[in-house]
């Protein structure tokens, strides 16, 4: 019955906050920091709705490390919610070309400056690549791409596809990887406590004086240290859920 509800109460928060994000996007359309007010009017809301508790352990330095190349894990449609509370300022994202169908959110998506890539037209993602390349020499934008390509669903970090590491590489800043804990496995949608997320920055990867060549290594780097923080999050929330256990037993 709750998860209905939460269901139910999500769908009506969709339209209003793409109704909103929409007409913000039309006072001023494509300022690039409208992906982040629109991120916020999403995430805020919705964490109280699904009943999920945010842990961010964020570096001092993320709100300002622009221009770089954020990279993340990809696990949910719920990364909109959950990603949407850390997103530093003039940020835009990189997303499938078929976002611009969704009512609202499709819109203002294109709306907020954000780039749409036709993954089946190599030509038309390259363009977009060169365009993303030049927002970030030139426009103090940064970039936000989900390596992996698609949802993990929360069994693992998939290999990563090259267009994030050729980007910062081409453009010549700093690779900043932002790791999810895995909720998607834990979360309970049906208790008033759904559960815990961490979000948790790494330190930025420099990429000047790197060329093509050295995106094997770049993702390996990229890959092993997300991956590590990944396991190392979820310890941490197994460690906390098995000390309120215990604890509940004793008493």
């Amino acid at each position: 019955m709750l998860f209905v509800l939460r269901m139910l109460l999500m769908g009506l928060h969709f339209l209003v906050a793409g109704a909103l994000g929409l007409l913000l996007g039309l006072c001023r359309p494509f300022n690039p920091d409208n992906s982040r007010l629109c991120a916020r009017l999403y995430a805020l809301p919705a964490m109280g709705i699904l009943g999920l508790r945010l842990n961010a352990q964020l570096s001092p330095q993320f709100e300002h490390a622009r221009p770089c190349v954020i990279i993340c894990n990809h696990q949910s449609n719920y990364d909109l919610f959950v990603l949407g509370n850390i997103v530093p300022p003039r940020t835009v994202c990189i997303g499938k070309k078929s976002l611009k169908w969704v009512p609202f959110f499709g819109q203002l998506f294109w709306l907020a400056g954000n780039v749409l890539i036709d993954r089946g037209n190599p030509q038309r993602a390259r363009r977009a690549i060169l365009q993303t390349t030049e927002t970030l020499q030139h426009k103090d934008t940064s970039i936000w791409v989900f390596p992996e390509g698609t949802r993990n669903k929360g069994q693992g970090l998939l290999a990563f596809k090259r267009g994030a590491f050729q980007m910062a590489i081409e453009a010549g800043v700093p690779i900043v990887p932002v790791c999810v804990s895995t909720y998607v496995r834990s979360m309970n949608l049906n208790r008033w406590d759904s559960g815990e997320v961490i979000i948790r920055t790494l330190p930025a990867i420099p990429t000047a004086g790197l060329t093509s060549e050295d995106i094997p290594q770049l993702i390996a780097r990229c890959h092993g240290q997300m991956q590590a923080g990944i396991a190392s999050m979820d310890a941490q929330l197994r460690g906390f859920t098995a000390a309120i256990q215990t604890d509940a037993e004793q008493h």
